[in-house]
C-alpha cells in the first residue's frame, strides 16, 4: 500500500538551488518513492548557530510504499551522497531531508520521532507545509497544519519569505 509521507528539506551551502534539485531527483529514483507536491522554497535565517548562511527551505509530498523506517534510510543515503557533514548542531548542510509526518502514524524509535517533533515551533516548516496541505491533520496534535501555523507567534512567520531566486546580473 502506498502512504503519504511529508519531508522537509533545507540547504544553506551553495549551490542551494542545486541541492534541492539533486535530492529531489534522487528520491524519484526510487521505485517505491512519487513525489506529489512540493512548495515553494522559503528563505530563512538559521536558528540556533547564526555565523552562517540563509537557509532555503521547502516541503514536499510523496506516496511511498516504503516503512518510516525505510524512508528515513533513503533520506540519509541522500543527505550523505551530497556531503551533510554533522560537525556542527544546528550548522551549515548541503541538504537536510527530516520526516515530518507519515500519514497518521507516531513513531518513537532511537532514530526515527514521527511527527516530527521540533515541527510545530518551526514557521520554517509550517510555512511550506502548509502551502502543500493545510488540511492535513496530525493526531499527536490534535490540529491541522494551518492550525500549528496560525499558533506561531506573527514575527517567526516574517521570517519565512519566498525566495526570490537571485538571477544572475
Amino acid at each position: 500500500p502506498m502512504n503519504k509521507a511529508f519531508i522537509a528539506m533545507g540547504t544553506n551551502i551553495e549551490p542551494r538551488k542545486q541541492y534541492i534539485d539533486e535530492a529531489l531527483s534522487l528520491l524519484e529514483k526510487h521505485e517505491e518513492i512519487k513525489i506529489v507536491q512540493i512548495s515553494s522554497i522559503y528563505e530563512t535565517e538559521p536558528v540556533g548557530y547564526l555565523e552562517q548562511a540563509d537557509f532555503l527551505n521547502l516541503v514536499i509530498e510523496v506516496s511511498t510504499s516504503f516503512t518510516p523506517t525505510d524512508l528515513l534510510e533513503a533520506c540519509q543515503a541522500i543527505e550523505q551522497k551530497l556531503g551533510r557533514e554533522r560537525k556542527i548542531k544546528n550548522g551549515p548542510r548541503t541538504i537536510d531531508l527530516d520526516i515530518i509526518a507519515y500519514g497518521q502514524e507516531e513513531v518513537h524509535t532511537e532514530v526515527l520521532t514521527i511527527p516530527h517533533p521540533r515541527m510545530k515551533d518551526r514557521a520554517f516548516v509550517l510555512v511550506p507545509f502548509n502551502e502543500i496541505a493545510p488540511n492535513f491533520y496530525i493526531n499527536t496534535y490534535q490540529k491541522t497544519v494551518m492550525q500549528l501555523l496560525e499558533a506561531l507567534p506573527k514575527e517567526d512567520l516574517e521570517e519565512v519569505q519566498k525566495w526570490a531566486e537571485q538571477k544572475p546580473s
